[in-house]
């Protein structure tokens, strides 16, 4: 499939995603979206107002709101971020994912309508992120651990795509300590986190106070040492945008190792699996990382002359077609897009649909079809 044939095919998926998500969100007012239960979406609102992934069915609805200009996007985007403002003034529920939650909301109301209401949260939240900074090890720390300190050397490879809300309030105030939190994390990143064959690692544990490194975890793959695919997809889109913010180009070549470790072991299905070192005996999928990987592939092939841009371009397309030929769901009645993520390889439950498969999906779409609002 050339770039024409590509962008040909994408306006027909963009049809069909402007059709179903305008009939979702039509009958979803209100709620903020984790998975959908028997196709229709729950409603995280009451249920866990701080977890992770409650920005990204605003930050759909603002793609499609970029990408048809229907005021009932705007108005489903602007409910969740003014819930979300129940979250920002919780200091147990905010950590190194505030960019998913605030970038996605606050940050894109911000860019698109210009409300100063909205930049006021997208700071906030940014400072916080950037306070969470450990000045020992050049890291920011992951998750809260209830006060004990058990976690307060841990960081995760899911933080490089939260670094453009710091990249973001550089821009927007000027002050270079945001910046330089951004690029210290990146390059402490690039040293612990990424193998040398492009692998990664999901946690690894420095110690706080002197900032040395301890070990690493497997975290949500197989084990250690294994090989995640969803933070496979963190890495090479997060060192993408980290290139991308910063001009670095070491940045643009450890997104590159990254990418080329993950197409290489692309199953000849094109189907992701959670772990790329999972058992051989072992089908579990996780959907949502070949979305993801899809994004970064796509800007990374932006970022480069040919051939590598068509490298990567024709991966992402791959990744892309797969999941729409054997992972989309197009009955109306569904709630969902994209079926068979899943959060964790040891979680009980998997292959469920999750919302940010569907986000990612769809901003995949639209940066073929040119109709992407860029919200890193």
């Amino acid at each position: 499939m050339n770039r024409r044939e590509a962008s040909d095919w994408a306006q027909q998926v963009s049809r069909r995603i402007k059709e179903k998500v305008g009939v979702v969100a039509a009958r979803s007012q209100g709620i903020i979206p984790f998975t959908s239960v028997e196709g229709r979406f729950d409603d995280w609102t009451d249920k866990n107002l701080c977890w992770w992934t409650n920005g990204f069915w605003a930050g759909e609805m603002w793609q499609l709101y970029n990408a048809t200009k229907d005021p009932l996007y705007l108005e489903r985007a602007q409910e969740i971020e003014k819930k979300l403002d129940g979250n920002l003034m919780n200091a147990g529920g905010l950590d190194h994912d505030n960019g998913f939650k605030w970038l996605l909301t606050a940050a894109a109301d911000y860019r698109i309508t210009g409300s100063k209401e909205s930049r006021n949260r997208a700071l906030l939240a940014a400072d916080n992120l950037a306070g969470r900074f450990n000045p020992a090890g050049r890291f920011i720390r992951a998750w809260n651990d209830g006060g004990d300190g058990s976690r307060a050397g841990w960081a995760i490879i899911d933080c490089m795509m939260n670094l453009p809300l710091l990249y973001w309030a550089y821009r927007e105030t000027k002050d270079p300590r945001y910046l330089q939190i951004a690029t210290l994390h990146a390059d402490t990143a690039e040293r612990f986190f990424i193998r040398e064959d492009g692998s990664a690692n999901h946690i690894v544990e420095f110690n706080p106070a002197t900032g040395e490194f301890v070990r690493t975890y497997g975290g949500q793959g197989y084990g250690e040492g294994s090989s995640w695919t969803r933070g496979q997809s963190w890495a090479l889109y997060g060192f993408t945008l980290s290139y991308l913010h910063t001009g670095e180009a070491k940045y643009l070549n450890t997104a590159k190792r990254v990418a080329n470790y993950f197409i290489a072991n692309i199953p000849e299905n094109g189907l992701i699996p959670v772990d790329f070192r999972q058992p051989l005996d072992c089908a579990l999928e996780d959907s949502t990382a070949a979305a993801i990987a899809s994004c970064g592939l796509l800007e990374l092939s932006r970022q480069l002359p040919e051939p590598e841009s068509t490298l990567y371009h024709r991966a992402a397309l791959r990744l892309l077609t797969t999941l729409e030929r054997e992972r989309c769901n197009w009955d109306l009645a569904c709630d969902h897009i994209v079926e068979k993520g899943t959060g964790a390889f040891h979680d009980e439950r998997h292959e469920y649909p999750i919302i940010y498969g569907d986000y990612y999906f769809v901003e995949a779409v639209w940066k073929l079809t040119g109709e992407e609002s860029f919200m890193w």
